[in-house]
């Protein structure tokens, strides 16, 4: 699906964007422990926009497979929860938005999972 692509292509900028902001603009700003958590949702938002563009490749190679499919929304939905709550976390200092991120979270876990789903189901 063409809208991993997009998706991950546009997520990869911004934490490219976003992790050059902490680091120029942020370093001053933020106390060490929040620009900490700032940077893990960058690394996170990073990694996953990597794992959609796996996504869309392999939804091109097997385009029959829905696990794939609920991958890509598994790891969109939880970049948006992980690394959005933690982005907000730093810039607000409230404590309560840590409690989003674990959903973030479970999504990636999820995505990854169907991913070794469709790979034992493809061997099989």
């Amino acid at each position: 699906m063409r809208i991993f692509l997009l998706l991950g292509a546009i997520s990869g900028f911004l934490s490219v964007a976003l992790g050059a902001f902490g680091s120029h603009v942020l370093k001053g700003k933020l106390n060490d422990y929040l620009l900490s958590v700032y940077h893990t949702g960058v690394t996170y938002q990073t990694t996953h926009a990597l794992a959609l563009v796996l996504v869309s490749l392999l939804c091109k190679w097997y385009p029959e497979s829905s696990v794939l499919t609920w991958a890509g929304w598994c790891f969109t939905v939880g970049t948006l929860l992980f690394s959005g709550s933690l982005y907000a976390l730093s810039f607000t200092n409230i404590k309560a938005l840590g409690a989003i991120t674990p959903f973030g979270g479970v999504l990636f876990l999820a995505g990854w999972a169907l991913i070794a789903v469709h790979a034992w189901k493809s061997v099989s």
